[in-house]
């Protein structure tokens, strides 16, 4: 990306109408240049690559035998629970105890829509009726966050109230504030752990807070969607708090249920999905899941538990996932600093976990910086997918998904998206000065 000596680091709100009209000039040759290469590039959803897959090649020659550490043959019906020595692994990893596990089919999104259908359909032990005859149900989004927990929301016709989504996790003063007076907001959603898409952890202050806050309604739930918790970049791994624990302390047992997967971690659509939460709360899912289900894949199960062996198994594991992710992060930073950096135009997340990097360009170019992209063979994310209903009032936020593509592509594509954000800036600023 050229720049004249004149213009080298410049926020571009300083520039004169020539300087800019100069340096928009530069952006567009160069987006026309990087038109011809023909480039077919993908950062639109937070996949694992073909090399992170390989990793877990080895559950295809597993398991060894069919019975499971109690003599219980794994191919036959029942263990609605899921495998026991599996729980175990996957308990020690989330700081839950075995008995308050649940291991299920591959996707804990289906864990997810089920716990809400059930909580539609029969109400939570503490809810005075069923969700779906109340009037209206609220839930509470910290934006910007996961588009398809809004998206699941929205298809059941739940009202969203948005709280900004901070450094130290979602902005606790504001949900407690919502919620204490508010008797339709049944429940929000929480990625805790290096969060989709900033990256940020929620703090054990805060999670304390989700945790004791007072509310109107009596059964507010906590979807606590801890998906990247064991998807660290740097050997400094973050903790996950304790939220039901912190809930059990503030006499609120029942009040969270954690959900967590293997979908990154092995393989994306034969993996296992988690639910954890209070003896109570199981004991609710269990009696439902119990009218659909006789038992899960406890065969895939026992290959899971066979290939990981225990705990330091998962996270020697994951340690090899972050050698091959932690370039492709790096090189996104690099090239956002190199091509940004002091031009007052862009922040971007710089996360320590998690698969996605969070990107906020100048307030009303973020779609425009997505069609720029996509003229070049470059697909991003929608402009405001990470807000309720796809709208993000700003239009400023983009979601990166640096995994999938090899670090060559995504090189090509970080260069390209660079151009698109200092292009569509440039426009802006054009458009601002007449």
């Amino acid at each position: 990306m050229t720049d004249s000596d004149l213009t080298t680091a410049t926020p571009l709100s300083a520039l004169a109408p020539e300087e800019l009209a100069a340096f928009a000039k530069e952006q567009r040759d160069t987006h026309a240049e990087l038109r011809t290469r023909g480039l077919s590039l993908d950062l639109t959803r937070g996949k694992p690559s073909a090399q992170q897959l390989d990793l877990a090649e080895g559950l295809l020659t597993l398991p060894k035998g069919h019975v499971d550490a109690s003599g219980t043959d794994v191919r036959n019906y029942g263990g609605l629970q899921g495998l026991t020595e599996l729980r175990e692994i996957f308990g020690e990893l989330l700081g839950v105890p075995t008995a308050q596990v649940v291991a299920g089919g591959n996707a804990s999104l289906s864990m997810m829509h089920d716990t809400l259908v059930d909580l539609l359909l029969h109400g939570a032990p503490a809810s005075p009726r069923p969700w779906a005859q109340e009037e209206t149900i609220t839930f509470i989004c910290p934006v910007p966050g996961y588009d398809r927990h809004f998206s699941l929301l929205a298809s059941f016709g739940i009202e969203m109230v948005t709280v900004p989504m901070n450094e130290d996790g979602p902005d606790a003063e504001a949900v407690a504030a919502l919620v204490a007076e508010d008797p339709t907001i049944k429940g929000m959603w929480l990625v805790p752990t290096y969060a989709n898409p900033t990256g940020f952890t929620c703090s054990q202050e805060v999670a304390a807070r989700l945790a004791s806050m007072p509310t109107a309604a009596p059964d507010f739930t906590v979807f606590w969607d801890n998906a990247y918790a064991l998807h660290h970049l740097t050997t400094e791994e973050t903790k996950s708090a304790d939220i039901l624990t912190l809930c059990d302390a503030s006499g609120h047992p029942d009040r969270a249920i954690v959900f967590a997967s293997t979908s990154k971690i092995t393989f994306a659509g034969a993996g296992v999905a988690f639910l954890a939460a209070s003896p109570a709360m199981v004991a609710w899912y269990l009696g439902h899941l119990s009218k659909g289900s006789i038992g899960p894949d406890k065969v895939n199960h026992l290959r899971h538990a066979q290939f990981f062996g225990n705990a330091d198994g998962v996270r020697a594991h994951m340690a090899r996932h972050r050698e091959i992710l932690a370039p492709k992060f790096a090189e996104v930073d690099r090239i956002l600093t190199e091509a940004l950096d002091g031009r007052g135009v862009a922040t971007w997340s710089r996360p320590t976990g998690g698969y996605f990097v969070n990107l906020d360009v100048l307030d009303g170019t973020a779609t425009r910086v997505v069609e720029l992209a996509a003229e070049l063979g470059v697909a991003l994310t929608p402009a405001g997918a990470s807000f309720p209903h796809g709208k993000d009032p700003d239009d400023r936020n983009i979601r990166l998904a640096p995994t999938m593509p090899p670090l060559a592509e995504v090189t090509q594509a970080m260069e390209a998206v660079a151009t698109c954000v200092l292009l569509a800036a440039a426009e802006k600023y054009t458009e601002q000065q007449g």
